[in-house]
């Protein structure tokens, strides 16, 4: 009795031992097929990751030239405030 349940046991690990190889040898068959496409789109995506920091960098430089007039207005409003809580 005990000697069937340990043959099945022999088999499953076995079986499972193949389908992992299977499955290691397919996701190495995949990675083979698929990296000259890869190496292909690698730059693309580069200049695409490039012109998304130009942007960023642009849209900062934007904010910032409108945000600096604002803040010096509220800083030259704010100075006659500050002069006179200091004097009291």
């Amino acid at each position: 009795m005990f000697s069937l349940f340990f043959a099945l046991a022999a088999t499953l690990f076995a079986g499972v031992v193949v389908l992992v190889i299977a499955a290691v040898v397919v996701k190495f068959a995949v990675k083979m097929v698929l990296f000259p496409i890869k190496l292909i789109l690698m730059p693309i995506f580069a200049v695409v990751l490039l012109v998304k920091f130009a942007v960023l960098i642009a849209v900062g430089a934007v904010l910032f030239a409108i945000f600096l007039p604002i803040a010096i207005l509220v800083a030259m409003l704010a100075i006659p405030f500050v002069l006179v809580a200091a004097v009291t």
